[in-house]
């Protein structure tokens, strides 16, 4: 006997909302079950700088953690899980010829609709010149891709729920004491510790990108719009 998975789904026929298994409710009914969850967001709270206003010194700002980073070849995994109807190679090929043929195209110059995901499409940066008779294609350096959200990446915080927990940086200190058998752990030194050894980096070991945000935990500039960016683990244990 299958593993069964309450979900809500619409009978229209009943016009009532029952309880089926996932692939009955994903099958016959067609209705988008994960429109209904709501998912759970570790965040984490540090004193940073908004760019625009440094005069005003560090503020409070959440970081949301990362919990782990999946391959394509766990999310294809996880895709065919949800439906049964292709296998996790099906799946993986169709997003990997996908990404494929992305490039290609937004090489060719087009913009790519992906229904409810979104909308690829490209820009170009060039280094500047003093009139136009002096630009060519050697000041053009790079191509970047652009993305615009679809219906389903709109209002996420509708569907989220928000855990306060330590930082990375905490977590580590407080489990590299209780293995030396400590009974204090002094937080502040953790914090400037970690700060110290990523150079202002964040914790993938990137720098510091004030319109992404990053994990340090005072004194770092922060893009208000942007939010302060994610926090994520690096394995190591102090």
């Amino acid at each position: 006997m299958g593993c069964w998975i309450l979900y809500l789904c619409i009978a229209v026929k009943k016009q009532s909302l029952t309880s089926v298994g996932r692939n009955d409710c994903l099958r016959k009914y067609q209705v988008p079950y994960r429109r209904w969850a709501t998912f759970m967001i570790n965040y984490s709270v540090y004193m940073m700088t908004n760019y625009l206003k440094p005069k005003e010194g560090p503020k409070a700002y959440a970081k949301n953690q990362v919990n782990e980073i999946w391959s394509i070849g766990k999310f294809a995994k996880h895709i065919a899980d949800h439906n049964g109807v292709y296998s996790r190679g099906t799946v993986k090929g169709v997003l990997s010829d996908m990404c494929e043929c992305l490039v290609e195209q937004l090489l060719n110059g087009n913009k790519i609709q992906l229904g409810e995901l979104g909308t690829f499409g490209i820009s170009i940066s060039s280094e500047p010149t003093d009139s136009l008779d002096k630009f060519s294609a050697k000041n053009i350096k790079a191509v970047n891709i652009l993305f615009t959200p679809g219906e389903d990446f709109e209002n996420l915080v509708s569907h989220a729920q928000f855990n306060l927990v330590p930082s990375r940086a905490a977590q580590n200190a407080t489990l590299k004491a209780e293995k030396s058998n400590e009974k204090t752990v002094d937080l502040e030194a953790a914090k400037k510790k970690n700060n110290t050894s990523s150079g202002g980096a964040d914790n993938s070991g990137k720098p510091a990108n004030p319109s992404g945000g990053s994990s340090s935990d005072t004194g770092t500039t922060v893009n208000p719009d942007g939010g302060a960016g994610s926090e994520e683990g690096d394995g190591s244990e102090g």
